[in-house]
């Protein structure tokens, strides 16, 4: 069903757009055979691996294939506009708009132009985004305090190992006192991935690196993959917490599971268990993988929660279709019940669908800083 699913945009665009076109029959065949198998790109990738999460192909056919995907998709979604807005016209005027051949050969290549800069978009290496939160209770020695956060790496064919590196350096560039990585480091099975995740043993700070799984890990054996990361000087927050201490003055640094850990047997998020024996009175930073339980840590005290998984929505203007799978929540800052939640765009994305379009990957920065008395939440 997963590929006939993907397989119906293309159908869409075979009938609508490529059959009315005044090419020769054989042309048109070998076009809609190609639209037809470019929409299959997931199925290779299953064919290549077993999962359609892990493409173990050549990372420039990955490339080609996202951005033909992409290209079906973005016309697929055209070409429906183009109708309801002539089925529109007819409803109201009686008559709606011709669909002339130049305006089918703009359609094409806007979406093929779409698609191009969107894939460059997505698997470029991250610029830097600055984020300062302010904390009510944020003890003075933490007050301009620095985190890295990294999130939905999606470390593969299509993130190898010399985009690994290039983050990595990066990172490390930025001098940053923490960093904390939210999930899905990875697409693939620690096998597959150990030389495109070596870079990661570089990766440091002052008061070290923290990591959470993404519901990717779940995909590709947690177990194997959180021992691969304190491998690679990591330390992983399954339902647990660490205390990062300056000065005598203290940050409760909690991490949980992710969502998707209950389906295939392993332990659920639970925050509680997360700060069992944390100290009291101190603020506490939640990594979860998973959003849309923000309103939950809030209630349980935590001041800021860091989240990626949705991509920020990858195409600006879709956001809202993310939103709903996933809290309300997308991307950037929110105010929840007097908690920020910041939702990461992301390191990078899945490589089975990567395309940004005004949703750009980020390297993110976070600034503490320590809220005035009398500051509006």
């Amino acid at each position: 069903m997963f590929h006939i699913a993907f397989a119906i945009p293309a159908l869409y665009v075979i009938g609508r757009t490529v059959w009315p076109m005044t090419w020769a029959l054989g042309i048109k065949l070998a076009v809609a055979l190609l639209v037809l198998l470019a929409s299959q790109y997931h199925l290779y990738s299953r064919w290549s691996s077993g999962s359609v999460f892990s493409a173990e192909m050549p990372r420039f056919a990955i490339i080609v294939f996202n951005w033909a995907f992409s290209a079906i998709l973005l016309l697929a979604v055209f070409q429906i506009l183009f109708d309801l807005a002539g089925l529109a016209l007819l409803l109201a005027r009686g008559s709606s708009p011709a669909f002339t051949a130049w305006l089918r050969h703009t359609m094409v290549a806007g979406a093929m132009l779409l698609a191009a800069i969107g894939v460059h978009a997505a698997i470029r290496v991250p610029p830097l985004n600055d984020v300062v939160v302010d904390i009510a209770n944020l003890p003075d020695e933490f007050d301009g305090y620095q985190l890295l956060q990294l999130t939905d790496l999606h470390i593969s064919r299509l993130f190898p190992e010399e985009w690994t590196q290039a983050v990595v350096t990066n990172a490390n560039a930025l001098n940053v006192d923490l960093v904390v990585v939210t999930g899905d480091l990875i697409d693939g099975t620690v096998a597959d991935r150990s030389s495109d995740v070596a870079p990661l043993r570089g990766l440091h700070a002052r008061d070290g690196v923290f990591v959470i799984p993404g519901n990717h890990e779940y995909f590709f054996d947690p177990t194997a993959w959180m021992q691969r990361f304190a491998m690679l000087g990591m330390t992983p927050l399954e339902n647990s917490h660490a205390v990062v201490t300056r000065h005598g003055a203290q940050l409760v640094l909690a991490g949980v599971t992710d969502l998707s850990a209950i389906e295939t047997g392993f332990p659920m998020p639970d925050l509680g268990m997360a700060l069992a024996g944390a100290p009291a009175n101190v603020p506490i930073i939640l990594l979860d993988h998973q959003p849309k339980n923000a309103r939950a840590a809030a209630a349980q005290g935590v001041a800021l929660q860091l989240s990626g998984h949705t991509h920020g929505g990858l195409v600006l203007g879709l956001e809202r279709l993310f939103a709903l799978a996933n809290g309300g929540y997308v991307s950037g800052r929110y105010d929840v019940q007097g908690m920020t939640l910041y939702v990461n765009n992301g390191t990078a994305l899945w490589p089975g669908l990567a395309l940004r379009l005004g949703k750009p990957s980020e390297l993110t920065r976070i600034t503490l800083k320590k809220k005035a008395q009398g500051t509006p939440e």
